[in-house]
């Protein structure tokens, strides 16, 4: 059974969600203050966050930040705010996901699903990702250039991931986002992933304003080009 954690602090959403999560199929701890969700995360294991962006005594932002200095657990914001640069500020500091209140909790569930199954289908492709003087160690969830760790974000490490899965082959921005994120509504466009591009671009290229691994291909997408490096 996967386990969650929901931090939220609205007290009629938590019993609608506690209940969605349980019918579900899906076992819950809740906090409802970040002090309680840093409790659990450090007594606890869990497969997928759900976090409420505002809190009374801080943000689902700062424990995202937290949790990401060890870990790459799937993460969905919870928000009512619909400020494109809020959704892609979540998103670049290692948010999976992000939907706005109000949701429909079926949609909700459908997101969780979709990224525990791709939390999943990362771990089973194998152990190992070499090329172009890039490794993944797909167990240990850590990519590595010329032997030194990259400080990569939850969804830089995935989109390097399934570049370096489908080498000298040419994905589509659509192709990239159905696979990486479910793509139902407008929460998550192609400026966006231009914005992941670049920044894994900065982390992984030598030279970044003329890239040679992630190519752009006119028209078409993106491809991660092995030059036998």
């Amino acid at each position: 059974m996967d386990k969650l954690l929901l931090l939220e602090d609205d007290l009629s959403l938590v019993t609608g969600l506690s209940f969605a999560f349980q019918k579900a199929g899906f076992a819950a701890d809740v906090a409802r203050t970040m002090q309680e969700a840093e409790a659990l995360w450090r007594e606890g294991k869990y497969d997928l966050l759900v976090l409420d962006v505002s809190l009374p005594d801080g943000s689902g932002f700062a424990f995202c930040q937290r949790v990401r200095q060890v870990s790459k657990v799937p993460i969905i914001f919870l928000t009512a705010s619909e400020e494109e640069t809020s959704m892609i500020m979540g998103l670049e500091i290692g948010g999976d996901d992000y939907i706005t209140k109000p949701f429909k909790l079926g949609v909700l569930i459908s997101r969780i699903r979709a990224l525990l199954r791709r939390a999943k289908d990362f771990d089973a492709g194998g152990t190992e990702l070499q090329s172009n003087g890039i490794k993944v160690l797909l167990l240990q969830g850590q990519a590595y250039k010329g032997g030194e760790p990259l400080d990569l974000t939850a969804g830089e490490y995935k989109l390097l991931c399934l570049l370096m899965q489908n080498p000298n082959v040419v994905l589509s921005k659509e192709q990239i986002l159905d696979k990486l994120w479910d793509c139902e509504g407008n929460y998550l466009d192609s400026s966006t992933l231009t914005v992941y591009i670049r920044r894994l671009r900065l982390k992984v290229e030598d030279n970044p304003s003329q890239p040679r691994l992630i190519v752009t291909v006119r028209r078409m997408g993106y491809k991660w080009n092995v030059t036998g490096a």
